[in-house]
């Protein structure tokens, strides 16, 4: 029952509303649905909830200190590595790097941003990669073209989605178990499959389409360019994006609201699942295997490049570009790090301290945003 329905005088006085009413409370009370008008004020809190929670203008700052940070970086690296670090076929093979992460995180950033996590994703990509490049599928790809493999891995990973999705919406299993599940039963599936072999692309029209450069850049750089550019049109200027921010600021508010809370999140983990269908489709076409130990601890690296570009763990705020920039500040990092022959132990804590400093000034802002 709405709040004008509550306030409303009762029935006989002037200005009632014609028609019998029900009291608040009584066994013959029916839900009332939420009004059209009600469901676009919640569409306007939904845009406002950045806002109170960092938003505008405390975005821009977010995204202006990545960028200084990555500058930072960059400078680093040409001070120390020099030419070898600067030139232009290192920056493509940043940005190769880069992309098979990056459209990880773009997917994990919907689900974060909504409240939820993702544990799943690498162990998808894998399963996916792995189905894709079986005797079966190869064979059909000979036959009907090599599109076949592509939807087979965006149809593993969508579907490894909406399980998860499932799980946690009607099931009610906490978002943490369910897709630590699925990352186990995930990866134990692919290796069922793959009988722990390395499953070569032997269709040619695949690794002819996906492999190489278009216009002198990696094509799986393009496909990140795609799925960015995609996913931030669908959370920043689609009403699919503005529910996302809701259901993460507030579900109950949501749900109060006429949102189905339930069913956009398992779009949400379905929709992360295609985005580790389209990675295991670039890692085909960047090394042209499927094996069950594609995308090992992927999720982990996605996870950190979420948080570190700027959207709130404890969701409502979510920045597909501070996301890109975050996945790029660790891939030059990482690189930065392999032109310095530094031990890959160094990297590890680099990542963890960043994370840690990330996470720290997260909090520190969201509190300092609640008291005012």
């Amino acid at each position: 029952m709405s709040e004008h329905q509550l306030s409303a005088p009762p029935p006989g006085t002037p200005g009632a509303p014609a028609g019998p009413t029900s009291a608040p409370g009584s066994a013959g009370a029916t839900p009332v649905p939420p009004a059209a008008d009600e469901s676009a004020r919640v569409e306007r809190v939904a845009r406002g909830t950045g806002s109170r929670r960092g938003g505008a203008g405390g975005g821009s700052a977010r995204i202006l200190g990545l960028v200084v940070a990555l500058a930072a970086i960059c400078v680093v690296g040409y001070v120390t590595a020099g030419s070898r670090f600067a030139s232009i076929d290192n920056m493509l093979v940043i940005l190769s790097l880069a992309s098979i992460i990056g459209v990880l995180s773009i997917g994990m950033t919907f689900v974060i941003t909504a409240g939820g996590i993702d544990l799943s994703v690498g162990s998808v990509l894998g399963l996916a990669s792995v189905w894709a490049t079986t005797v079966a599928t190869q064979t059909m790809a000979d036959q009907y073209g090599w599109i076949v493999m592509v939807l087979c891995a965006l149809a593993v990973g969508t579907a490894a989605g909406v399980v998860n999705g499932v799980l946690i919406a009607y099931g009610r299993v906490v978002a943490f178990i369910a897709t630590l599940a699925m990352l186990v039963a995930a990866r134990g599936l692919a290796e069922l499959i793959a009988q722990r072999r390395t499953q070569l692309v032997n269709v040619q029209s695949f690794q002819d389409t996906l492999r190489g450069d278009l216009l002198g850049v990696p094509k799986i750089v393009w496909i990140f360019a795609v799925v960015a550019v995609a996913g931030w049109f669908l959370l920043n200027r689609t009403t699919f994006g503005r529910r996302t921010v809701a259901v993460g600021g507030n579900p109950e508010a949501a749900r109060l609201a006429g949102i189905a809370v339930k069913r956009h999140t398992m779009y949400l983990y379905a929709l992360a699942g295609l985005a580790a269908g389209i990675a295991a489709v670039m890692m085909l076409g960047r090394t042209g295997a499927g094996s069950s130990t594609n995308g090992l601890l992927y999720e982990l690296d996605a996870i950190a490049a979420v948080v570190v570009g700027g959207t709130l763990l404890s969701g409502g705020r979510g920045t597909i570009v501070g996301t890109v920039l975050g996945v790029l500040i660790f891939a030059t990092l990482t690189n930065l790090f392999v032109q310095n022959n530094l031990d890959s132990s160094v990297q590890q804590i680099a990542k963890g301290a960043i994370i840690v400093v990330a996470v720290l000034l997260q909090q520190r802002f969201t509190s300092r945003t609640a008291r005012t």
